[in-house]
């Protein structure tokens, strides 16, 4: 492996002709300029310049690793700039995870103004459930992730640090026919009879389970989807029910209704989390999510 530095010093002296130029260019002594090219001849196998008696030249295998060292130093040069205008939070990319109900309205209408005050940042967007979402924050493949403590609490992290956004209110989703279709709110008690639709139940408290057990019943049977397509579609063919997060409300079809319920706790904390070191680009979607929710 090539140093950058032995590199650099390599296209100098190649541009200036003269080991003594190249190291008034560098700021080193000539014999320390000498000593660097002759390591990096014997790492490249051999003579890397032709010596004259006035100056140098590059010989066939020095302009080979001449043209390569041009590439490096090229696109290192680049990516210290883009780093240095990510860093201002001015430009390049910004990573941002969201579970799949802040995507249906929250997460596009901060991001609409994020493209407004930002139009030089390429946000890449992906949609996960909380646990990966934390996860890939905390490997440094986001830069931003909004979260919540739905289904069964919010997970930490070393280096992820989170911040309460917005109370999610849990409602329940039942099909126009259903005789509680009409009332609100609705006492879970009266729903002890229901087929239920839910990811996850029993392997983890749930708050779905928690409500239950507060209620004093146990859900009669429990009917597994993951995606909010496949429960509202079980839900319109009235075979079963779910609770539903307000900010789903936009996506719920006609053919449901959504109902309050009497438990005040059945409610869900959304949160921004972040990288201990968040960058400036992050920091102002994270305002930006905040007045999307104000």
């Amino acid at each position: 492996m090539f140093e950058i530095d032995a590199l650099r010093l390599l296209v100098a002296v190649a541009e200036s002709g003269s080991f003594t130029k190249a190291a008034a260019r560098l700021n080193y002594t000539q014999s320390a300029v000498s000593r660097r090219i002759a390591a990096l001849e014997q790492q490249a196998g051999g003579p890397l310049f032709e010596r004259l008696p006035r100056g140098v030249r590059l010989n066939p295998a020095g302009r080979t690793l001449h043209r390569h060292a041009v590439e490096v130093l090229d696109r290192l040069s680049r990516a210290e700039r883009e780093l240095a205008v990510l860093h201002a939070g001015h430009g390049g990319l910004l990573h941002v995870g969201a579970f799949a109900t802040a995507n249906i309205s929250l997460v596009p209408t901060a991001l609409r103004a994020f493209r407004d005050t930002r139009p030089d940042v390429e946000v890449v967007a992906v949609e996960g459930t909380t646990d990966a979402l934390v996860r890939r924050l905390a490997d440094g493949a986001l830069d931003l992730a909004v979260v919540s403590d739905y289904p069964s609490g919010l997970p930490s992290a070393d280096g992820v640090t989170t911040t309460v956004l917005c109370q999610d209110e849990l409602l329940v989703a039942l099909w126009r026919g259903h005789r509680l279709a009409g009332a609100d709110p609705v006492d879970l008690r009266e729903l002890r009879d229901e087929a239920w639709l839910q990811n996850a139940y029993g392997d983890r408290p749930t708050m779905l389970a928690d409500a239950c057990a507060r209620a004093g019943f146990t859900p009669r049977k429990l009917i597994r989807i993951a995606e909010w397509t496949g429960k509202f579609g079980y839900v319109a063919a009235g075979l079963g029910v779910a609770l539903v997060p307000s900010l789903a409300a936009r996506a719920v079809p006609d053919e449901l209704v959504l109902c309050r319920l009497t438990d005040p706790a059945l409610r869900r904390t959304v949160h921004v989390a972040l990288p201990a070191t968040p960058l400036p680009a992050a920091l102002k979607l994270s305002d930006l999510l905040r007045d999307a929710v104000a």
